[in-house]
């Protein structure tokens, strides 16, 4: 009995889960739950530097913007020292992105020039202001200052700029509380004239990222700035991106004509419809609309808001026969860094198999006429919003974007409609969360936990599976305000992954839904997974496997998972500035969603180096990556380049998602469910066997006793 015993107990662990951690999430916060400014981390570190982050040389007035003796080169050289944290580094590089974007400021791995930007993790976020022409110039990104804004801050005291509020003119736009400011810092408001500082012709501008908060250096509770237009007093300070009038400044001061990454955009305002051209390849074409009974009853650029405005393109497809199509081309475009992002808005109030297809019509000198390529097919029920996409690019040569609709054979009572095309020669977002009905949420949803909200789960380009959860109205600690963590939770390919998780960037970005991309501007915080990171509560690894640190989860079909600890801030963005910008935009919000591979930022940038300066980390960005010649993904993927090798983008739903090197395997929540299910049934039918043998061998066993008693008596 037992030896049964025993063999029963080793079946039923054999099959059973391991015991399961407890079922609430663990989340932290990378920056103590704290909204600091540039400005309160270096005054809680005892700096005392000039206008609260900037480093004065002895001779250095405040003269940098006249004159072009302080100005860069247009391609700035730069190197990323050791000293730096992983997540700063990969987020050094995003901002550099954001430069390309909206200016013609450039920057590359420093090669033996004379003058450079040495970035390091000193004490606080600061720079020196203009060129110093003094060789290494020292920028400090340190302990919580790697959020994107606070780089693209410092970077532009370094291009030349001081803060906004020290204008000549600033007194007819704030006032400053001199009494309320700290002893012994009233210097950080003094202002400049006209003779020493240049405001290049531009506004006053609040929205600015050089701006001080209205709480800069305030000794109490009170604010320091008072903005002479009530409503600014909660826009000043911002710390998400470049505002419109810094990137006039600076591209003034540059002598910018145009950007470096940007190509196109189109909201269809104008009649020209930006250049684009009907094709005559076709059987009908694309129509410039206000509206359309069966939907979309607006544009999306301005929602109806706006008379005698707001256009987009739309396809018939209820007046056309079934194959029928319409054709939308682009004007010629060129290329100059061999990867593109297409994002463009999409309405289908026609039928499921209408369908939408993206072309590229690629020149070269042996197709000087231009050979069409497909890129993607978008297709789907009609649904009563408009909805965001993303198309990957890989062009080289001179080219058109081909917008190609076409009728398919249900019936139709409306079409296929786009708006608001941008097209810039960057990564795309590799994911994108749309949370529909954001209005209800906010006025509905609790503080704290019950008020959560989880993403549906993605798939890094390694394999690793993760999640974001949102607070709408903030946690009990922070309330009104967005807070957002990054999860990793268990996944297909755990068991073929390195765990810890090492340096995968996961960026969550809340987007500005602005028509044009150059005047977005998109909050955005990155966590980097940190191998040997340690648990607050344990000596478990931070980023280790979700089933070893992890706890219970389940999907809105049930389907259970292990989700690991959260990562992330409580003080993501407040309801104020959620409402200064385009984030919600037909009551609905864009997460855009990204984790990638930084570590090969952990090596260093070879070059020959004078013995003053810092050792770089960064490899050289290559100026015209490989392309994907033969797109080696399955099933839809999408390949992209990077680290001058092909990826495939894998396409994922809410309930499924491809996998593996080419997107060449399925998963999904029903094959789970599936396994879970066939689990249970294997576990019942062992138990099963194991009761009926062990009920048989008892009932022998007894009947063999009942024999030798019998034959007891009889001899007796």
């Amino acid at each position: 009995a037992s030896c049964i015993s025993l063999c029963v107990f080793l079946i039923i662990s054999f099959f059973l889960p391991p015991p399961q951690p407890a079922l609430e999430t663990t989340e932290i916060d990378v920056d103590g739950g704290i909204d600091q400014d540039i400005f309160d981390i270096n005054e809680a570190l005892g700096l005392d530097l000039f206008e609260g982050d900037i480093k004065l040389d002895g001779m250095q007035e405040r003269n940098s913007i006249i004159g072009d003796n302080y100005r860069w080169p247009h391609v700035i050289p730069y190197v990323l020292d050791d000293s730096l944290e992983m997540n700063a580094k990969g987020l050094i590089l995003k901002a550099f992105e954001q430069y390309r974007l909206k200016t013609c400021i450039d920057f590359k791995p420093w090669e033996g020039e004379k003058n450079y930007i040495s970035v390091f993790k000193g004490s606080g976020c600061w720079s020196s202001v203009g060129n110093r022409q003094e060789g290494l110039q020292q920028l400090s990104i340190g302990t919580n200052c790697d959020k994107i804004g606070t780089i693209q801050h410092e970077f532009l005291h370094a291009l030349g700029f001081w803060h906004e509020q020290s204008r000549s003119d600033r007194d007819d736009y704030v006032s400053i509380v001199w009494d309320r400011i700290q002893p012994g810092k009233d210097h950080n408001f003094k202002k400049y004239d006209d003779k020493t500082s240049d405001s290049l012709n531009v506004p006053y501008d609040y929205t600015s990222v050089m701006h001080y908060s209205q709480n800069a250096f305030r000794n109490g509770t009170e604010p320091t700035i008072i903005t002479n237009i009530p409503d600014f007093m909660d826009v000043i300070g911002q710390r998400m991106d470049f505002s419109d009038y810094d990137l006039q400044k600076l591209n003034r001061l540059y002598n910018c004509s145009s950007s470096l990454s940007f190509m196109d955009t189109c909201s269809f305002e104008l009649e020209n419809i930006c250049g684009m051209i009907q094709s005559s390849d076709d059987n009908s074409d694309w129509q410039r609309l206000s509206q359309v009974p069966a939907g979309p009853n607006t544009d999306h650029t301005n929602m109806g808001d706006c008379e005698d405005s707001g256009y987009f393109m739309h396809f018939n497809t209820s007046a056309e026969a079934k194959g029928s199509t319409a054709v939308l081309e682009s004007r010629i475009l060129y290329p100059k860094r061999g990867f593109q992002c297409l994002q463009f808005y999409f309405y289908n109030s026609g039928h499921e198999s209408d369908h939408l297809y993206v072309w590229v019509r690629e020149y070269t000198s042996a197709h000087p006429n231009g050979t069409l390529r497909l890129i993607e097919e978008i297709k789907g029920s009609p649904a009563t919003y408009w909805q965001l996409h993303h198309v990957s690019l890989n062009v080289t040569s001179k080219f058109r974007v081909v917008f190609q609709g076409m009728r398919g054979s249900g019936l139709s009572n409306g079409g296929l409609s786009i708006d608001d095309i941008n097209l810039s020669e960057t990564q795309c977002p590799h994911h994108v969360w749309h949370i529909r009905n954001f209005t209800h949420l906010l006025n509905t949803s609790p503080v704290g936990t019950a008020g959560r909200i989880y993403s549906p789960p993605f798939y890094s380009s390694k394999g690793y599976a993760f999640q974001v959860s949102l607070y709408v109205n903030g946690t009990t600690n922070n309330p009104l305000n967005l807070a957002m963590y990054l999860h990793l939770i268990s996944g297909a390919n755990d068991d073929q992954l390195q765990w810890p998780c090492p340096w995968q960037q996961g960026t969550m970005i809340l987007l500005d839904q602005h028509p044009d991309i150059r005047q977005r501007m998109s909050n955005q915080r990155s966590i980097t997974t940190d191998p040997l990171k340690l648990s607050d509560s344990s000596s478990a690894y931070f980023w280790d496997r979700p089933d070893k640190v992890g706890s219970i989860a389940s999907f809105p079909n049930g389907t259970t998972f292990m989700r690991g600890p959260g990562s992330g801030t409580s003080t993501f963005l407040t309801h104020q500035r959620l409402r200064s910008r385009n984030f919600i935009k037909d009551d609905g919000v864009y997460i855009l969603l990204t984790m990638e591979d930084i570590s090969h930022l952990l090596s260093t940038q070879p070059a020959t180096r004078p013995t003053a300066t810092i050792t770089p980390t960064e490899k050289p960005e290559p100026e015209l990556p490989n392309s994907c010649l033969d797109n080696p993904c399955e099933n839809d993927g999408v390949c992209v380049i990077v680290d001058r090798a092909p990826v495939c983008r894998c396409p994922a739903g809410d309930n499924w998602w491809y996998m593996g090197k080419r997107c060449e395997r399925k998963g999904s929540t029903q094959e789970n469910t599936i396994i879970a299910v066939s689990s249970t049934i294997s576990v019942f039918v062992v138990m099963l066997i194991v009761t009926i043998t062990t009920a048989v061998c008892l009932k022998k066993k007894y009947s063999q006793g009942e024999e030798n008693g019998e034959s007891r008596t009889l001899e007796e």
